[in-house]
């Protein structure tokens, strides 16, 4: 069974849906489970993945948000404790005057915002689809006609679509917003944004240069808005945000697609993002970045195809390439910040994905590799990725870049004038 696909599209503030939306939304609940309790402070420790880069994802902030203006909160880094629910645990306590526990919680933000422990998992609330699989799905539509949209509406009732409409609406506005923004991103890392410089340097390029270029704006856009804690969707993850509008917004502007055929794409993105995210993870910190890039982008192949007119076999390709040339992509952020290469990936995925829409409709539908093997795979793969390259930034690029040019903050750059560089991170 699954959830709704409303999981999937998850609206909120950036930098990060596991790092910064959960443990907001886990510090809210906390709040009302010490509702009427005589309190004096709270203590919260963050352990694996959420110690080793929550502060340039914010996460300290997004807690002291909710808990601080009613007691004061002290934040507890644990990052080298791996548990084993889930790499990306929180412990919230309440305490008394002397210091004594009154009440505690334990909860994990297992990916996309959602939050699960020994208790409770948002991830497996309601049975809306009946179907998890898509190799379930496909004959059964095929024998009564029906696309994937037409069986994400059969599910979810007709209210999903304004659901989608908002959906649509903030990723649209994310771009206009990202396009509009200048300056340098936040962080320490003195990444300046490129939207706005890829928007105007793509319209000097041929068409077919010119499109791709634009492309890369949309992605970029969104996704920079989300490295400055701004307003996105989870498509699936905040750090993938930028991929799904980046697609739809250029199909829409080259094709003259309606919203309604956008958000028929929505629902059938949704539904393939929906599939992975209960059979395997959309988790950085538990399948690296495959399970967000790699998922994003293989949600926006499925919406390409499916507004190409695409067969449901043509989808399914499509949506399996898409996640195919991810697996075993690492997430490896450089000083634990949505940026380097996250920004940069959101856009050569969306770039992909499309590469994937019109490789999958050149053909008939028919391959040897389905759509749900690649994801066990993907899951699979990510258990076996060490920590090290799951979100923890102890790993990879995070611990082999040279921090040089642009990415020096300016404060960085003028202190070499008075004595040695010292790294942001």
């Amino acid at each position: 069974m699954m959830d709704t696909i409303k999981q999937i599209y998850r609206i909120g503030n950036g930098p990060s849906s596991s790092h910064t939306m959960g443990p907001k939304r886990a510090a809210t609940l906390f709040l009302k489970q010490v509702e009427g309790l005589i309190i004096s402070s709270f203590e919260v420790t963050l352990y694996g993945s959420l110690a080793a880069t929550g502060k340039g994802h914010m996460t300290d902030q997004a807690i002291l948000s909710v808990l601080n203006p009613i007691h004061p909160t002290e934040i507890i880094w644990e990052p080298s404790v791996e548990l084993k629910f889930h790499p990306n645990g929180i412990l919230f306590r309440a305490l008394d005057g002397e210091g004594k526990e009154i009440k505690r919680f334990m909860v994990y933000s297992i990916g996309g915002g959602v939050l699960a422990n020994e208790d409770f998992n948002e991830q497996v609330t309601n049975e809306v689809y009946k179907l998890s699989h898509i190799t379930e799905m496909m004959p059964i539509l095929q024998k009564y006609g029906m696309s994937y949209w037409e069986y994400v509406e059969h599910c979810e009732g007709k209210e999903i679509w304004d659901y989608l409409a908002e959906v649509w609406k903030v990723m649209k506005q994310s771009i206009h917003d990202g396009l509009e923004a200048e300056g340098v991103l936040p962080g320490g890392l003195g990444l300046r944004r490129k939207a706005a410089e890829y928007m105007v340097r793509s319209l000097s390029y041929s068409e077919s240069v010119r499109s791709r270029g634009k492309v890369y704006a949309y992605a970029l856009a969104v996704s920079e808005q989300n490295a400055s804690g701004g307003l996105v969707v989870t498509a699936p993850t905040c750090g993938s945000c930028g991929v799904m509008p980046a697609v739809l917004y250029h199909l829409q502007d080259t094709r003259n697609f309606t919203d309604k055929r956008i958000l028929r794409a929505l629902a059938t993105a949704g539904l393939f993002g929906n599939v992975v995210r209960t059979n395997a993870s959309i988790s950085g910190a538990e399948v690296g970045c495959q399970g967000e890039v790699g998922v994003a982008c293989s949600m926006a192949a499925a919406a390409a195809s499916q507004l190409f007119g695409g067969t449901l076999a043509q989808i399914e390709y499509a949506a399996e390439m898409g996640l195919e040339h991810h697996l075993g992509l690492t997430c490896d952020p450089v000083c634990g910040l949505v940026q380097i290469p996250c920004i940069e990936r959101n856009a050569f995925a969306a770039s992909r994905a499309l590469d994937a829409n019109t490789y999958a409709n050149f053909t008939d539908g028919r391959h040897r590799v389905s759509f749900d093997r690649v994801v066990a795979t993907m899951h699979q793969t990510g258990k076996d990725l060490p920590s090290l390259y799951k979100e923890t930034s102890t790993g990879g690029l995070a611990t082999n870049s040279e921090l040089d040019g642009e990415t020096q903050t300016d404060e960085a750059k003028f202190s070499e004038l008075d004595g040695p560089h010292t790294s942001p991170c």
